[in-house]
């Protein structure tokens, strides 16, 4: 897959399929809005401060669970507590996370696509890696050959280095790869992994921000199969 000037074209391969598509978790393959902000509340509750609105939390979240909770309590990660607050909603998040998520409609039939056409699957994640798994098995049993996240020895997107890791598992070069996210730090991630880079516009940023990336945005699933299976 030749990638000269992929990253702000309109088509993202000329003929057949890449070899592998990595995709970003939270925001691109499920909705987790809810579960992430029930977690944080229950947080903020037992520590005595204001809840945080969805929309608040919506905006916290794409830089990994230190961050989303860092953004979320007064004082951040200076906080002399803020360690073990961190523990508290990893806890709680890793028992409900599943109850607050689900896969955006059309997701499952497009990897079941993929994997139709041979299509090496990957997700790359700043979530931590044993929530992100977790949650990997529930929706998409036996989908991804690989799962990439934060909190194992790696530094979070956009450094390349989560990406170059999975493509590493897969046996699959980046140029004949495919990244799907919906966010500036997919955007990011792909520029520096030299990655072509679809963004899904139903994710946790409007539109109109992902307008400003230069990438070809997809309003569904279908048109990500399109895209690639040429």
């Amino acid at each position: 897959m030749n990638t000269e000037n992929v990253f702000f074209s309109n088509e993202v391969r000329a003929a057949g399929a890449p070899a592998a598509v990595l995709f970003d978790l939270d925001g691109t393959l499920l909705d987790t809005l809810q579960g992430l902000a029930s977690s944080v509340n229950a947080v903020l509750r037992a520590h005595g401060e204001p809840e945080r609105t969805s929309e608040e939390v919506r905006s916290f979240v794409g830089n990994g669970m230190r961050l989303l909770v860092a953004r979320a309590v007064a004082g951040g990660a200076a906080r002399p507590d803020f360690e073990s607050i961190l523990a508290e909603f990893r806890e709680h998040y890793a028992a409900h996370a599943a109850a607050g998520s689900a896969p955006y409609p059309g997701i499952a039939e497009l990897l079941a696509a993929l994997r139709a056409r041979g299509v090496k699957l990957g997700v790359v994640t700043n979530k931590d890696e044993n929530a992100a798994r977790a949650l990997v098995e529930r929706f998409f049993p036996g989908a991804f050959e690989v799962v990439r996240g934060g909190n194992a020895g790696l530094p979070p997107k956009p450094d390349p280095a989560l990406p170059a890791a999975a493509l590493a598992a897969l046996g699959v070069e980046p140029g004949d790869a495919l990244y799907v996210g919906d966010s500036g730090v997919d955007a990011d991630t792909a520029r520096a992994a030299g990655l072509p880079l679809l963004l899904c516009s139903w994710g946790f940023r409007p539109r109109t921000e992902l307008e400003t990336f230069g990438a070809r945005i997809v309003d569904s699933p279908s048109e990500i199969l399109a895209a690639v299976a040429r």
